[in-house]
């Protein structure tokens, strides 16, 4: 078998072996750390896109203060120091949170990440002492249903219907 199928690097010698992937490190931040300008920016262009006009203000439709301590988080996943992924939640009531924010680096996707980051998020959420999750993503993110739909949430409309009837598809989960 070649050495490069082993996924071992190929050199002179043959011994060497591929450098492991960088380890990733979870932070707490608050929405002014610079760290979070590649979530704003990115997340900012990916609902213009989607849907235009329709999506201005989206980002600040909350305070920053709602994505923090005591009943808030906003994490960052890093890589080699850099941020590759990310997320938040805030109160939703008393016993629920509201994920919002989920995003990956458009250089870093389908990598699993987005399911790391919710796993955070509602490991969080309990230890605060959330016992639901609530959430909603636009009908226009294919990806982020099926990331709900498989991390085991709840959908709270009709799967069979076309998004585009429904507007923003709501999901649960118990903690």
């Amino acid at each position: 078998m070649p050495v490069e199928s082993l996924g071992i690097a190929a050199t002179k010698d043959a011994t060497s072996v591929a450098e492991p992937a960088p380890q990733l490190t979870v932070v707490r931040v608050t929405v002014d750390d610079p760290r979070v300008e590649p979530l704003l920016r990115e997340l900012a262009h990916e609902y213009a896109t989607r849907y235009g006009r329709a999506a201005d203000g989206e980002l600040n439709r909350y305070p920053a203060e709602e994505f923090a301590p005591p009943h808030g988080e906003l994490l960052l996943l890093l890589e080699g120091g850099e941020p590759v992924a990310g997320g938040a939640y805030r109160r939703y009531d008393e016993r629920t949170a509201e994920l919002k924010r989920i995003w990956t680096h458009s250089g870093h996707r389908r990598r699993g990440l987005a399911r790391r980051v919710v796993a955070e998020l509602e490991r969080s959420a309990a230890e605060r002492g959330y016992r639901r999750i609530h959430l909603t993503t636009g009908p226009r993110q294919p990806e982020a249903r099926g990331l709900y739909l498989a991390t085991g949430y709840t959908p709270l409309f009709d799967v069979s219907a076309d998004p585009e009837t429904i507007g923003p598809l709501p999901f649960e989960k118990g903690l």
